[in-house]
């Protein structure tokens, strides 16, 4: 919800450029990535549901934070600090959430169905995307920036009920590695994981700031043509890569991002816009299980939540890069732009993919 909502109030209300804003929304990633170790230690030790409730109350927080720089009628420094501050917490809490949800799936139908599990969690994910923005933005532009962050706190709120009410499942004991090993051991997935994150984190940052200066008032759509081909790829070809091979999956899967990214930034019209968001879901579903598999592969049963913790650091690290970077080409190059360095990066995730294969 708040993802086309706060960079429109950090530009529109406060006053602050693109560059700015970029640092902002790329901020939470530097938090997510510095704690991933720590979410990774705490599912494998204690269990992926005493993570994820950890995650949805710190969540709680950042949506109250937000909700603090709404109401607060002071200088634009004091509420973007707040905003910060919102979004370091979103970060650890997203860290501890998803890490914990993606190993607890994962322990619950066993490792032989390991990306069949990252598949229906990605889809829970971005059905919250597809559904959040466009609510987000449609609570923002009808009763104002409040109201949108009320909601933000009560969403995290619902998850961790639901959370308290399910079984625990954990992962088979054993010898432990330091986090730096498990990094070591699975750094080349993660590397392909992080170039395909350029071009969503451009998407999920600059589309409404994009659509606005299109003067076109349907930005939270865009998450929604997205997540339609997200949510599709994932429910008809979720199995895929436990089936025929992570790299392969993974491979054919940036090519489709990168035409994706490809549409968006030569996008004649909306229209177009939005077909290319939807072929960019396309290409993005099966990147994260297709080399999630491989990484999973790489390391022992007692180390999977620090792997999955590791695995989608690289993640949070391309969104942490990606948003200042984006924002200083769309500042140079128009916001367009942004999505030619979207298909860049997918195509050398392509490399990446290729190279490590097995001879």
């Amino acid at each position: 919800m708040p993802l086309p909502v706060i960079p429109l109030f950090l530009h529109d209300h406060l006053g602050f450029d693109s560059l700015t804003v970029g640092l902002v929304i790329g901020v939470q990633f530097v938090a997510t990535v510095l704690t991933r170790g720590y979410a990774g230690r705490i599912t494998d030790e204690q269990g992926g549901k005493r993570s994820a409730l950890i995650g949805s109350a710190v969540l709680g927080i950042a949506g109250l934070l937000y909700l603090i720089a709404a109401l607060l009628d002071s200088s634009p420094v004091v509420s973007i600090a707040i905003v910060v501050t919102g979004r370091l917490a979103a970060g650890f809490g997203e860290s501890q959430f998803v890490t914990g949800c993606v190993s607890w799936s994962i322990a619950s139908v066993g490792p032989e169905r390991s990306s069949i599990s990252m598949s229906w969690t990605g889809i829970a994910m971005f059905a919250a995307l597809a559904i959040g923005a466009p609510v987000g933005m449609a609570l923002y532009q009808v009763y104002g920036l409040e109201v949108a962050m009320i909601a933000c706190v009560a969403a995290p709120l619902v998850a961790a009920a639901i959370t308290f009410r399910e079984r625990p499942w954990f992962s088979p004991g054993g010898v432990r590695e330091p986090f730096y090993r498990v990094i070591g051991q699975i750094w080349r997935e993660g590397l392909g994981l992080m170039l395909q994150g350029v071009g969503l984190a451009g998407l999920t940052a600059f589309a409404s700031l994009y659509f606005a200066a299109e003067r076109s008032a349907n930005a939270g759509w865009v998450m929604t043509a997205f997540g339609v081909g997200f949510i599709f790829v994932r429910l008809t070809f979720g199995s895929l890569p436990d089936r025929i091979g992570g790299y392969r999956v993974a491979i054919w899967s940036l090519a489709v991002e990168a035409a994706g990214q490809a549409m968006l930034w030569l996008a004649p019209n909306p229209y177009v816009a939005f077909f290319g968001a939807f072929v960019t879901g396309l290409g993005c579903a099966l990147v994260f299980p297709g080399f999630g598999v491989e990484a999973l592969e790489r390391v022992s049963p007692p180390n999977r939540g620090s792997a999955m913790g590791a695995f989608v650091a690289f993640l949070d690290i391309a969104y942490a890069i990606s948003g200042p970077l984006a924002g200083l080409v769309a500042a140079h190059f128009g916001y367009g732009s942004v999505y030619l360095l979207g298909a860049i990066a997918a195509v050398l995730g392509i490399l990446v993919a290729r190279s490590s294969r097995p001879a």
